[in-house]
């Protein structure tokens, strides 16, 4: 089924509109006429949907072009509870939902070794360094169940490239077949992993050796406009620290006298430097491999971190986060301008999302609060506790998933009032709204639901990975003891920009409903190719040849 959601623009609840639903999924129909030979999608971590607008001011070069020339989908959203990076990266990239897709969350329990991994973990391949760093764990996109957009173009003789700070939003655009996939690694180098290569891609080694990071090492992050363009304070309430920095401006990269080290690193991933190096090598690959001069379709995917790091520790209100938007608007630009080069304007096509938003600063909207995962897993250990005896009942707290432990799961099946209980203890805590046991999201009368909190549930909802309970916050609380953050079902987290830029796009704001599954199946139905069938529709209403 194909369900869709229309969300109020931030809202004091949630309002939704009846889903639309269709009996059948739909499939990318190419238009008619000449085709663009580059895919390209770009991911901006955290960009919440309402910066485009309070911030447009500041926008002059690539965000300002997209907004202008391009399709803006002005009342796009996820229609999901889990709105968190690796479930928004591979909704983006397979066109499916998570109950489908299967990548819940950044990380889900794995039931039979008691663990759990990050989304893209893999044990059966080893991360490669470009940097001479000891390999890392793997990575790979084994625990996809849908395929990416990239994969399919790479099956059809296309080259696929996807690159990021993180493996969880690298991966899952190009899913399980690539000619380069690219990732940073915290240790301070870059890395890939042998699901995609053996060894390191030449063109990214080289491009690497000759752009050390430790040329960024003497930077410092200042204002890039006029005091006067930045809303509210640089120093808000509730705002965090990080890595030494200070609450305002300026934030320098190294130490006097220092030299690269993990401090510095991560510092260089929470500034605009790091955004400026990924859109330098994203044209490096361009060039390198000649994406869109061949006669197959390639694929470029970019996802830009830096917001997500900054706005998780700042706030989305931040000096920093608007300075952020800034200098990414002209990173962008000249990621476009390159394409017009070298690629030409009308045989591209590109996709812009984000795989969520962010909530307010409790501190800064005298609203919500915080609950960290260990208060849920505590209150059903003891409402457990006192029914079947001491122990840990609970064997992970996940953001929303609580997973029991089998032998606590083992007593529910046999006694109704242990259900109640557990759902008793969960809903008494001040941060959660409602609780629903994983049976009443696992169907799919429940992901087309009228009643939008329990759809949103069955929409993140796998049953061989979710949770036994599911909690769904209040709005404005975070599941989180951090300075902000997101993965909620509220328009602060679900709504974000879905614009569709180049070849064949009718340029526009459009009011039509949308979801950031719906740039996989377009963007594969205007360069026409075939694609497996996806939750999301082919943005018709945008396309010059519908």
């Amino acid at each position: 089924m194909n369900v869709r959601t229309v969300l109020a623009l931030f809202a004091g609840v949630v309002v939704a509109l009846t889903p639309e639903v269709h009996h059948m999924r739909a499939s990318a129909q190419a238009p008619r006429g000449g085709q663009p030979k580059l895919i390209v999608i770009i991911v901006v971590d955290q960009l919440r949907a309402d910066y485009l607008t309070v911030y447009r001011s500041n926008f002059s070069a690539g965000v300002h072009r997209l907004l202008r020339d391009g399709a803006w989908y002005t009342n796009a959203a996820y229609p999901y509870l889990n709105t968190v990076t690796c479930a928004g990266h591979s909704t983006i990239g397979t066109g499916d939902l998570p109950y489908r897709h299967g990548m819940i969350l950044n990380g889900w329990l794995d039931r039979k070794t008691g663990k759990t991994p990050f989304c893209t973990d893999d044990p059966d391949v080893q991360d490669i360094s470009y940097n001479g760093l000891t390999p890392g764990h793997g990575d790979s996109a084994n625990r996809m169940l849908a395929p990416a957009i990239g994969e399919q173009v790479k099956t059809r003789g296309g080259r696929a490239v996807a690159l990021s700070l993180k493996p969880r939003s690298a991966v899952p655009l190009v899913g399980k077949r690539a000619d380069a996939v690219l990732w940073f690694d915290d240790r301070g180098g870059w890395s890939t992993s042998s699901a995609y290569s053996q060894t390191p891609v030449p063109f990214l080694q080289q491009f690497i050796a000759a752009n050390p990071l430790s040329a960024d090492y003497d930077k410092v992050w200042e204002r890039t406009l006029p005091l006067s363009a930045y809303k509210g304070v640089d120093d808000a309430p509730g705002e965090g620290l990080a890595s030494g920095w200070t609450r305002t401006f300026p934030h320098p990269l190294g130490v006097a006298g220092g030299k690269p080290d993990g401090t510095f690193y991560s510092r260089w991933q929470r500034s605009p430097f790091a955004d400026e190096y990924l859109g330098r090598i994203a044209a490096a690959a361009v060039d390198a491999l000649q994406l869109g001069r061949g006669k197959a379709t390639d694929f470029l995917g970019v996802s830009f971190s830096s917001l997500d790091v900054v706005g998780h520790t700042y706030g989305p209100r931040s000096h920093e986060v608007q300075d952020l938007l800034v200098r990414l608007d002209r990173t962008i630009g000249r990621l476009l301008d390159h394409l017009d080069r070298t690629v030409g304007g009308g045989n591209y096509v590109v996709g812009l999302s984000a795989d969520h938003g962010v909530a307010d600063v409790p501190e800064q909207v005298s609203a919500g609060g915080r609950q960290p995962g260990k208060v849920a897993q505590d209150a059903v250990n003891k409402a457990l506790a006192a029914l079947i005896g001491p122990g840990e009942h609970v064997a992970a707290s996940n953001y929303t998933d609580i997973y029991l432990s089998e032998a606590a799961n083992a007593q529910l099946r046999k006694d109704p009032k242990l259900v109640a209980a557990t759902i008793g203890a969960l809903r008494g805590l001040p941060g959660v709204q409602r609780v629903f046991r994983g049976a009443e999201v696992a169907t799919a009368s429940a992901r087309s639901s009228s009643d939008p909190v329990l759809r949103a549930a069955a929409l993140s909802y796998h049953p061989q990975r979710s949770g036994d309970f599911i909690i769904v916050p209040k709005e404005g609380w975070l599941l989180s003891s951090s300075v902000t953050t997101h993965g909620t079902l509220y328009p602060y987290d679900q709504r974000v920009p879905v614009i569709l830029f180049g070849a064949a796009i009718k340029s526009g704001e459009y009011r039509e409903a949308a979801t950031p599954a719906d740039l996989t199946p377009t963007l594969a139905a205007i360069a026409g190719v075939p694609i497996s069938a996806t939750d999301g529709r082919v943005l018709k209403e945008a396309l010059l040849r519908p």
